[in-house]
């Protein structure tokens, strides 16, 4: 298949693009590089079937030729990323999303939209089913993502129902593995590079919030899975092992042997207390659930932080 991965100089869409690679597709990577890195792609660099396009899709996007699949993966997504540019991530999540959506149309081609656990915002209901509507502060300093992703899955839908595009949706639970930036504000790079430079580690609050863990080929294997069903509902594709941030950060420092002490701080405002996905629809229509213990995807990516941090 010829396939259009936009944002796939990030983390996911980085690992993305090489699973695509690997099978046979012929992909064309698209990132402005806002929050993406080239090194992400180093791997790929040369290989036959990948191209890399550099463009910022909230433009006019033009790719001659034929589509198979546009997969929608553009947008900052770390909380620090979000926060640094929220008229960006409004921009990629409403823009972005209506011009994919229209490359897909006018090509013929299936869509999949990345979407992400942040539609349920602070969530009441627990564990998160797909038929949850959520509970999020639209003026919130979270409300620039959470709100864009919410408008990029009415689009998506409406693409759907009114122009007949194929569409797929994966909301995308905590996600965690190499090439994760250090400092992009996720609780996993943040703890493992305190720990690996004997720095304490910062938990926010006093670390009773919950979130459920899953190592990213778990994730590029449900995005497979979802891309080859004929399911257009939303799909929640995460780990339904709930945690502590306390206890991650306890599991971090053992797995790393690390000295570093625990410190607290204020809880961010709006922050989830909860997150755990509800994967019956996943299981049940993709035949689906995550395989990698959560402990060796943490020695994995510790394992890659070390070289990160020796530079």
């Amino acid at each position: 298949m010829r396939v259009l991965v936009t944002g796939g100089a990030g983390f996911i869409g980085s690992h993305l693009c090489e699973f695509l690679v690997g099978r046979g597709d012929e992909v064309i990577c698209m990132d402005n590089f806002l929050t993406g890195s080239p090194q992400n792609l180093a791997g790929l660099e040369g290989r036959p079937g990948f191209t890399l396009a550099r463009h910022n899709v909230t433009e006019y996007i033009n790719v001659p030729g034929p589509l198979e699949w546009v997969l929608h993966f553009a947008s900052p997504a770390s909380p620090r990323d979000y926060l640094e540019f929220p008229i960006q991530t409004l921009k990629v999540g409403a823009l972005g999303t209506h011009n994919t959506l229209g490359l897909a149309k006018a090509k013929g081609a299936r869509f999949l939209l990345a979407s992400t656990s942040e539609v349920y915002g602070d969530p009441l209901v627990h564990p998160q089913r797909e038929d949850y509507w959520g509970n999020v502060n639209p003026v919130g300093p979270r409300g620039v993502y959470d709100e864009a992703k919410r408008f990029a899955e009415a689009i998506t839908m409406a693409y759907h129902r009114s122009h007949g595009v194929d569409t797929r949706i994966v909301r995308i639970f905590n996600t965690f593995g190499p090439r994760m930036r250090a400092n992009d504000g996720r609780a996993i790079p943040a703890f493992m590079t305190q720990a690996l430079t004997g720095a304490p580690l910062t938990v926010f609050g006093d670390g009773s919030q919950t979130r459920s863990f899953q190592y990213i080929t778990d994730l590029v294997a449900g995005i497979a899975r979802l891309m080859a069903s004929p399911v257009n509902e939303p799909v929640n594709i995460g780990n339904p092992h709930e945690m502590t941030l306390l206890e991650l950060a306890k599991r971090i420092l053992r797995l790393s042997d690390s000295r570093s002490e625990i410190v607290f701080r204020p809880l961010p405002e709006d922050d989830p207390k909860v997150r755990q996905p509800d994967i019956t629809r996943a299981r049940r229509l993709l035949g689906w659930e995550p395989r990698v213990d959560i402990d060796e995807g943490l020695r994995l990516t510790l394992d890659w932080f070390r070289d990160a941090v020796r530079g």
